[in-house]
């Protein structure tokens, strides 16, 4: 009994379910750190209340905080949109997973426990397993493999 429940939990489709809401949910936290950079009633226009954080508060990040604004932005955008549609699953949890350590290093050293090591847990399983069956990736590698 205990063999065929393991079995159950370990299969395809809850494996599925698990990589869709880790993927999900770090998608979540950092699309809306995303947003939060962005200027009330606009699409993307990177406020200036971002523009100044990142010269005051995340000053310690080695870029340019400029540089850093916009990219950071940019990424909160577009690999939360990848991960969500299991899309470059792997590689955009690496640019997520690139993102939680220089904000842990550089920006918010005192919170690896527990927000920054949940963050970097979520990423190393998509980084370790992929987007699972109900990802994009999924469908492309389906498509591409000989028959």
């Amino acid at each position: 009994m205990a063999g065929r429940a393991r079995d159950g939990v370990s299969s395809a489709w809850p494996e599925a379910l698990a990589l869709l809401l880790a993927r999900l949910s770090l998608a979540g936290v950092f699309w809306r750190s995303g947003r939060a950079k962005i200027a009330d009633g606009s699409l993307f226009t990177i406020s200036d209340s971002t523009y100044y954080l990142f010269a005051e508060e995340y000053g310690g990040v080695p870029l340019p905080s400029d540089l850093a604004a916009i990219l950071a932005t940019t990424a909160e955008h577009v690999l939360p949109v990848l991960l969500v549609l299991g899309l470059a699953t792997r590689l955009s949890a690496l640019g997520l997973l690139g993102m939680t350590m220089v904000i842990q290093i550089f920006v918010y050293p005192q919170a690896w426990w527990p927000v920054h090591s949940l963050w970097a847990a979520l990423a190393l399983v998509l980084i370790v397993r992929g987007g699972g069956r109900l990802s994009v990736d999924h469908l492309l590698a389906a498509r591409l493999s000989p028959a």
